[in-house]
């Protein structure tokens, strides 16, 4: 009788096969957590944008950037006073979008930007004003 060495291609083809479902498994949660990533890198850039409408208001009298009631992408040159946005924030992150609202520009603003993780129609947005 002959000593048998090595394994079966059954043996080899289970193998090959737990190997490939785990790493689909490890790929798609790496895909989720990316995601997340994401969003946590969005709603913080729309945090700091925040921080630079209410700096740039404060430097203008409570005056925030004006923008039509509809929402716009956030960008450099908008203006608080004789002041730019791009005084107070360096980077415009990508987007974002703002509105300002009520009867006047020291009213209120809106900050929106998308998540990947939430609801597809569904937004999340910061609120600011009365400075």
């Amino acid at each position: 009788m002959r000593n048998k060495k090595g394994f079966t291609l059954i043996e080899l083809l289970v193998v090959i096969a737990i190997i490939g479902l785990l790493s689909t498994l490890s790929v798609v949660s790496l895909n989720s957590a990316r995601a997340k990533a994401r969003d946590a890198k969005r709603a913080s850039d729309a945090r700091s944008v925040q921080t630079a409408i209410e700096m740039c208001a404060n430097e203008a009298n409570g005056a925030f950037p004006s923008q039509p009631t509809t929402y716009a992408l956030i960008k450099a040159d908008m203006s608080c006073g004789s002041r730019t946005l791009s005084n107070f924030l360096p980077s415009i992150p990508p987007e974002i979008w703002y509105r300002s609202g009520g009867t006047n520009d020291t009213a209120t603003y809106t900050i929106q930007y998308w998540q990947e993780t939430k609801d597809p129609a569904a937004s999340s947005t910061l609120y600011g004003g009365g400075v």
